[in-house]
């Protein structure tokens, strides 16, 4: 078979081993593909990647937009050669498709965001980097080497960590800054609240924190301010197995030898001092020029869903937005994300790209979504599954599922590049 493209190479790659009685490690479809990672993870993992915001109703609704739009494919024009590639801030894509933010990836795989660091690298599909990362951004950036990387910001109340992540992140060779407002407080998450689970208060998904000089001298100001001068301690509650494990789990969050940590009082005031300034609320418009004043990098603002919001977001020099609901994950019966990309792409222009977040699980995905103006996609949740399964190649794999089935929508609906895209090739339906 000719193997002109993506999607014929990845189907080749799966057939060829078929006849050698392989088959492909990681599902190929996003039902067996969630499905099997439901079975090797544990419960709390898998609700903290599944879960959504409430009665989870915005999850469903993200998937139920891609359900009122059909696709219109044409015949007898020759898509024998396809381009799947795109521009975004003057670096060339091999696809509309990023690796979205995905805070917490120690709960999924052991060598967690280096695992899918490596794997978008191989692929040339770009990372964006988790504020809420599992193992330090320049760890990451090292396995990357000259492969495209974002860095996801979460606007802590300090603005001193704020800064200093950024300086970081351009150091680490990111080349855009997105920036989450959607996540200012977390979200009612049902199924994490009735595990009482928050990864984060056992000192996971803060290792972009406890690599931060300035976050470091937070926790021990912290540590000092209640060890000096001596307070009688009140009366503790006897400790429990599960916060035993509580204790070891932060004693190896915090960098250094662990068995000096299980006595030191910095991994405990590390978690403390995480909670605290994490996210702020109060932050408004007004605070923008200061976070342009920081950084040369393009910024994006992910979360929006009004256009109004989008214009503004340029007029106040962003460089572009994230049409988001955080996956569902923050309000519950807010707008679907793809049901908002429409009024935003019209709001915006051609002034800046708009990207959409939320709801992407396959190629015929990013398909619909760039048809209906998004420049590119954020992919989340495939990659977290491929990664519970099969670490690096599992992520490689879903990446080549979702960009193969891309390429093969492209030729099979009659178009070769991804600048034909509009809506007039789709149909809304019932």
């Amino acid at each position: 078979m000719d193997e002109v493209g993506v999607g014929r190479r990845r189907q080749n790659e799966v057939y060829r081993a078929g006849v050698f009685g392989r088959s492909p490690r990681v599902p190929v479809g996003i039902r067996r593909l969630q499905e099997r990672a439901k079975r090797v993870l544990d419960a709390r993992a898998y609700a903290y990647v599944a879960g959504g915001a409430g009665d989870e109703v915005t999850q469903r609704a993200n998937r139920a937009a891609f359900d009122r739009w059909a696709v219109v494919p044409r015949v007898l024009r020759d898509a024998s050669a396809r381009d799947t590639s795109v521009e975004l801030f003057g670096r060339r894509l091999p696809a509309p498709v990023l690796l979205g933010p995905v805070g917490a990836l120690e709960l999924v795989h052991p060598e967690a965001d280096a695992a899918v660091a490596r794997a978008a690298a191989a692929t040339g599909v770009p990372m964006v980097f988790s504020n809420q990362a599992s193992v330090p951004m320049e760890e990451c950036a090292a396995a990357m080497g000259g492969s495209p990387r974002w860095f996801q910001l979460y606007w802590s109340t300090s603005d001193e960590l704020v800064e200093s992540l950024i300086g970081r992140a351009e150091a680490a060779g990111c080349e855009a800054l997105v920036v989450t407002l959607d996540t200012t407080m977390l979200g009612w998450r049902p199924r994490d609240l009735d595990l009482g689970h928050l990864p984060f208060a056992l000192g996971k998904g803060i290792a972009q924190y406890t690599s931060d000089p300035v976050f470091r001298r937070l926790v021990e100001e912290r540590a000092a301010a209640t060890t000096s001068p001596p307070t009688p301690a009140p009366p503790q509650p006897r400790p429990t197995p599960a916060a035993v494990r509580a204790l070891v789990t932060m004693a190896r969050a915090w960098p250094g030898s662990f068995r000096d940590n299980l006595r030191s009082p910095l991994p405990r005031a590390a978690v403390e001092t995480f909670l605290s300034i994490y996210s702020r609320p109060s932050i408004s418009w007004t605070d923008l020029a200061w976070l342009r004043s920081r950084t040369k990098l393009p910024i994006l603002l992910k979360g929006v869903l009004h256009p109004d919001d989008a214009r503004r977001a340029l007029d106040e020099g962003m460089d572009g937005v994230v049409v988001s609901t955080h996956g569902g994950r923050q309000v519950d019966r807010s707008i679907a994300a793809l049901d908002a990309l429409p009024d935003v792409v019209a709001a915006v222009g051609d002034r800046a790209p708009v990207l959409l977040d939320s709801g992407i699980r396959s190629g015929a995905d990013v398909f619909t979504a760039v048809a209906l103006g998004a420049r590119a996609v954020l992919l989340g949740r495939p990659f977290a599954w491929g990664l519970a399964l099969a670490g690096e190649e599992g992520v490689r794999q879903v990446i080549g599922d979702v960009v193969g089935e891309f390429d093969l929508t492209l030729g099979l609906t009659g178009h070769t590049a991804v600048d034909q895209l509009s809506p007039e090739i789709l149909r809304r339906v019932a």
